[in-house]
């Protein structure tokens, strides 16, 4: 996976509305098959916890089924991007102790590594407004970039690939 360019503003309005319209979606889905279950084989009055589970599962399988079949449509591509950004970010998260502690011998695959984990979640931060942790992002960044240059380790994302992690 390697780092994209992304509308900041694109990715804002489709996260908004894809939530918007998940959220009627699953609300009008689950609601409508709950009350026709309960009309079909509703028991006695104030059980349908049963059915109206089943109805929002129902909402569930439908609205991810219409992900999956639309995730390829170029109105979703920053939203899948993220998403799949934060997939990778999370895989490394996962491993980072034992990255860290490579990266310490310095290992330039760790070094790869987390150097794309920075810079993928300071793009996260600018997408989403957060800027709470970034402060302390840059001061990780910063280390990083002293530890390269202790170890004589280029830095660059296009070294990166996912198959690094398998190492850790």
């Amino acid at each position: 996976m390697q780092l994209k360019e992304i509308d900041k503003d694109r990715y804002s309005k489709h996260f908004k509305q894809l939530f918007i319209g998940i959220t009627v979606l699953m609300l009008v889905i689950a609601l409508g098959s709950s009350q026709l279950l309960i009309a079909l084989i509703g028991g006695e009055e104030g059980s349908n916890f049963l059915l109206n589970l089943i109805g929002v599962a129902i909402a569930g399988v439908v609205c991810g089924s219409l992900l999956r079949r639309y995730k390829e449509h170029p109105w979703m591509y920053e939203l899948i991007y993220v998403w799949e950004l934060k997939q990778q970010l999370n895989q490394i998260y996962r491993k980072q102790k034992a990255i860290r502690a490579a990266m310490e011998d310095g290992d330039p695959d760790a070094m790869t590594v987390m150097h794309f984990s920075y810079q993928g979640s300071k793009q996260l931060y600018e997408l989403d407004n957060n800027t709470i942790t970034m402060d302390e992002l840059n001061r990780d960044i910063d280390a990083l970039e002293a530890l390269s240059a202790r170890y004589q380790v280029t830095l660059s994302l296009d070294n990166y690939r996912p198959a690094l992690l398998e190492r850790f």
